[in-house]
């Protein structure tokens, strides 16, 4: 095996009626960033309290909630990343358009790409329109900006928080939030080991009941 799929390594397990392990933000982002949100409603699902509905907005100025319009019910594909980035974002942001392909007709139904840029105040949606277009980006592919406090928020609970944009780091998520399945790989790993991780999440079924 690739030392590349060594780097592979499953992130957690959230079941389709509840978090049995929630995603646990890394040691050098256990303190993370102001919480944003209200209290969330008591009938809310586990994973929804868990996301939360922080605002986001995407390349085309649309105002989008972070789990009821790009988690809830999809296969998603999540990387955080700069506009300004020059060195590991341009091929990871490559690898992207590549699994963008294996994707297919899904795209933009059941399965996601989320760029979430980690320089808010830089990256506004004019911008990342104009930055999309550089990797062919289809509807379905969200590159996302907003508030500073929404996207630090997004970014912490997916586990890529960082107080300084230059430590963002190189690591795709992928998850299927109706099987709880979530897994992560090095974004820089080779196009077709990564089209192989997302098509076990994208191919996931739910547990059968006993």
């Amino acid at each position: 095996m690739k030392k590349t799929l060594l780097s592979i390594i499953l992130w957690g397990s959230m079941a389709a009626t509840g978090l049995s392990q929630s995603p646990t933000p890394s040691a050098s982002q256990a303190k993370g960033p102001p919480n944003p949100t209200a209290s969330p409603a008591p009938n809310l699902s586990p994973a929804h309290k868990y996301f939360s509905d922080v605002e986001l907005i995407n390349q085309n100025g649309e105002k989008l909630r972070f789990y009821s319009d790009l988690l809830k019910d999809k296969v998603v594909v999540i990387s955080s990343f700069m506009a300004t980035c020059t060195a590991a974002c341009p091929p990871k942001n490559r690898n992207l358009e590549k699994i963008q392909e294996a994707a297919g007709d899904r795209l933009g139904k059941d399965v996601l790409i989320l760029s979430i840029s980690v320089d808010p105040m830089t990256d506004t949606p004019q911008r990342l329109k104009d930055y999309a277009k550089i990797y062919h980006a289809k509807p379905g592919w969200h590159f996302l900006t907003g508030k500073k406090e929404n996207v630090d928020w997004a970014l912490y609970k997916i586990g890529q928080y960082t107080e300084d944009k230059q430590d963002h780091v190189n690591i795709i998520v992928m998850g299927n939030e109706g099987t709880g399945l979530w897994k992560k790989a090095f974004g820089l790993a080779a196009a077709p080991d990564l089209i192989k991780v997302f098509e076990s999440v994208l191919n996931d079924h739910p547990a059968k009941a006993n």
